[in-house]
């Protein structure tokens, strides 16, 4: 197979989305060969565990606002691959996405485009698209120091909160964790609002570390404060959290802060409703479950779930317990999702009420949760649109 004559959705088909190890040298390679055709804008790189996707937009939307030119790089997407590349207040079109693949295709060799994952050249996608905006917000993926979207240096560093997940590939623990997502920064970090305490203190460890591995002196910031602005109340709390990470951002930009730019900013998949009684979040962790239960503690819903197999789902159905009047199982088809078996053997021992179908009942309120993969089944499955 020539990758070269495909066009870009046949080679994302082809592409692994999913490995077993992380080898950062073919996409340093890659961006060695892209940076040398292009220059990068000012690069703002978000890492952690939870609130990368939402900070992200935030911090987007608001230079938008200000008439800047930015481009934000996410994942995953919920309905469409253009949602991973958002420029200027629109989704990446399919012909900027052709071309920019088409430009790929034409510097590097047949190796190289075999060898790199689907979410590698995404981002040299993404990469290769930023060269005509003043600002690249730039998501990690599950990491930091080997991310594919560390390849290129940062201006500024945002640091969301920072949890157990991804265990295989980070570490058992909130310092380790911590350490590999950090070690990223290549000038300043932005710590954000944290539930583990010595994520703070394992910034300063990591900055002595920078400084005598790679003789960078880098800047710390930490913000203790979060309750400095008042928001509009539509605003999830856990989502006014981080927009104080995104505040302190744009004060080190030099950018004035007007609170109200943030009122009608609309977050795909992040508490989002998609009619009255409905809710989807992309949460799908613990942390995650810790916030959805602090947003709905008043309430009871019927819960719409399914996770992937390699996620804690017995802890988040134990935090979200509370909250649940009942569950439909959701099915989706992917090897990476949880065996139902399993799954209905926690609700039962946990004693909640599963649902054999699921019908909307305009009196009960509904939350889609789980991953996005469980939100786009869900959107797929019973037609609603974002």
């Amino acid at each position: 197979m020539n990758l070269k004559t495909l066009g870009l959705v046949e080679f994302l088909n082809y592409k692994t989305m999913y490995y077993d190890k992380i080898d950062f040298s073919y996409v340093q390679k890659s961006w060695d060969i892209l940076s040398s055709h292009i220059k990068t804008p000012f690069v703002i790189h978000i890492v952690g565990t939870n609130g990368k996707g939402s900070t992200g937009r935030y911090l987007a939307s608001y230079l938008n606002k200000i008439d800047k030119k930015v481009l934000h790089y996410s994942s995953p997407h919920i309905k469409k691959f253009n949602e991973r590349i958002w420029i200027n207040g629109l989704d990446v079109s399919d012909f900027e996405l052709q071309k920019a693949h088409e430009f790929l295709t034409s510097i590097y060799d047949e190796e190289l485009l075999k060898i790199l994952t689907y979410f590698e050249y995404t981002t040299l996608l993404a990469l290769y698209l930023s060269k005509d905006v003043e600002y690249l917000v730039l998501e990690a993926g599950l990491g930091g120091e080997f991310d594919a979207t560390n390849i290129v240096k940062n201006d500024l560093s945002l640091i969301t909160t920072i949890d157990l997940d991804h265990q295989s590939f980070l570490g058992n623990t909130i310092k380790a964790i911590a350490t590999t997502k950090m070690r990223s920064v290549d000038t300043k970090m932005l710590v954000g609002y944290q539930v583990h305490s010595e994520v703070k203190d394992i910034a300063y460890e990591v900055k002595k570390q920078i400084k005598e591995e790679r003789d960078l002196d880098i800047e710390i910031e930490t913000i203790e404060n979060f309750n400095k602005y008042t928001f509009a109340a539509n605003i999830p709390k856990y989502l006014q959290r981080n927009l104080h990470l995104v505040i302190k951002c744009l004060e080190q930009l030099n950018i004035n802060i007007d609170l109200k730019l943030f009122e009608d900013m609309k977050l795909q998949g992040r508490c989002q409703k998609v009619s009255s009684n409905i809710t989807i979040d992309v949460g799908h962790n613990p942390l995650a479950a810790k916030v959805i239960l602090e947003e709905f503690k008043d309430k009871k819903l019927t819960l719409i779930y399914n996770s992937y197999k390699d996620k804690d789902f017995k802890e988040v159905l134990n935090i979200l317990k509370p909250i649940i009047k009942e569950i439909f199982l959701i099915e989706v088809d992917d090897d990476r999702i949880a065996l139902k078996s399993e799954l209905q053997e926690i609700v039962k021992d946990l004693k909640i009420k599963e649902l054999d179908k699921l019908e909307f009942i305009k009196e009960n309120e509904y939350l889609v949760f789980g991953s996005f993969m469980v939100v786009e089944k869900f959107l797929d499955e019973f037609d609603y649109n974002l």
